[in-house]
């Protein structure tokens, strides 16, 4: 479990594509790393991953994990490449002060940026909103991008294709990749964790309530014996 608030920026070293997918080794910088072991989770980009390897030398610390096919697919790793900057989090602990929302580090899907424009001294960005997900996105609810924790602003409809709104504070765009993207850039989307579960505890109480209920009774089962 991750919170979305960056704790520094890594970028990609190496990237070995294998048949089960690809080995990543990820520079870490400004990354504490005195505390990750093997097998711990930290979040790339949005990516929950396993460190599989682990360099802990303070100021040229690094990791490697292992990504699956699957996460290739749904995500943009697929367009990332050596030297590539990706916003880091480790997992949560117990006693981490929760500054974002709940983030579980697995991708829903991409998302495209569809226009940059300034706005005093903040930055405003139009992403997509892919099909699937657009039920999900809520004004002024949370959503993370490429790991970060941030607010939907607003909501418009491009045409057929629906489109939402960040407002990036000097902070948050000095301590990301934000600084980075430009018109076209992909990101990782994860939507709100909470709209996802309520959403599957809805349908399937609907589903209950629309089953065809059975004839069979205390009553009968008793006249037919099968108990006393």
């Amino acid at each position: 479990m991750f919170t979305g608030i960056i704790e520094a920026v890594g970028v990609i070293k190496t990237i070995n594509v294998n048949a089960q997918g690809a080995r990543l080794v990820i520079a870490t910088h400004d990354l504490d790393m005195s505390d990750v072991k093997l097998g711990d989770s930290i979040a790339t980009n949005g990516i929950c991953l396993t460190v599989v390897e682990v360099n802990n030398s303070k100021g040229n610390g690094s990791y490697s994990a292992d990504v699956s096919n699957e996460t290739l697919q749904r995500t943009g790793f697929v367009n990332y490449q050596v030297g590539s900057k990706v916003n880091l989090e480790k997992a949560m602990l117990a006693s981490t002060r929760f500054g974002g929302h709940m983030v579980s580090g697995h991708v829903d899907g991409v998302s495209e940026i569809l226009a940059i424009n300034n706005n005093g001294n903040s930055i405003e960005y139009w992403l997509s909103m892919p099909g699937d997900l657009a039920h999900y996105i809520a004004e002024k609810g949370s959503v993370t991008i490429d790991g970060t924790s941030l607010t939907v602003n607003a909501l418009a409809e491009d045409g057929s294709v629906g489109k939402f709104r960040l407002t990036i504070v000097p902070h948050t765009v000095k301590s990301t990749i934000f600084a980075d993207y430009q018109v076209g850039t992909k990101v990782n989307i994860e939507v709100d964790l909470i709209a996802r579960y309520l959403e599957r505890l809805l349908t399937k109480s609907e589903q209950k309530e629309s089953a065809p209920r059975s004839n069979v009774s205390e009553a009968m089962l008793l006249k037919a014996g099968f108990i006393k």
